[in-house]
């Protein structure tokens, strides 16, 4: 599927603005992640775009989030590793391959990183640095939403946590206008 069929899809499915920043930090961080392994970055870039395509359908219902997404995405031309990383991210299959952990890892790292930013009085990403994210990662009621835990798997793909957070911060700086920070 193309970036900007992907694209199309993600508006006609979310009207949430913020669900729709969200879906394009997810996407800019699984395209350099993809880049540092040697993999397909339009791919690993589709799968963090429509990753919560169905959110607004399954918001009521968490036990569909990412079924309903691979009943959306069934008539279109997309890979079945795209499908299973998007079902994967919410425990709806085994996350498998690189690509299935780094869009676990990467889901709340976005929001984590997005509200760092907010806290500071700029509210700019360039103001995320690691050693405010270390600090607020380590507040239990900061970000509650942000699983620690599944940011922390970022570790199975031999990265750590420090060198995680800057690479995904970097990359969500590529498109910080688009992001509002």
């Amino acid at each position: 599927m193309e970036r900007d069929k992907a694209y199309n899809l993600l508006n006609e499915h979310l009207k949430n603005k913020n669900l729709i920043k969200h879906s394009l930090a997810v996407e800019v961080c699984m395209r350099s992640m993809a880049q540092r392994f040697g993999e397909d970055k339009n791919e690993w870039g589709i799968a963090g775009l429509l990753h919560d395509l169905d959110y607004e359908y399954t918001s009521e219902n968490s036990e569909m989030h990412g079924i309903k997404t691979a009943e959306i995405l069934q008539d279109f031309d997309i890979s079945s590793d795209i499908i299973h990383a998007i079902k994967a991210h919410n425990h709806r299959v085994e996350t498998i391959s690189k690509m299935d952990i780094a869009l676990y890892a990467i889901d709340p790292t976005t929001g984590f990183i997005t509200a760092v930013a907010l806290m500071h009085p700029s509210r700019s990403l360039e103001a995320a640095n690691l050693k405010r994210m270390k600090k607020r990662f380590k507040e239990k009621s900061f970000a509650k939403g942000a699983s620690r835990e599944q940011i922390r798997t970022c570790e199975k793909l031999g990265i750590s946590q420090d060198d995680f957070l800057m690479i995904c911060r970097d990359a969500m700086l590529n498109i910080h206008e688009e992001l509002g920070l």
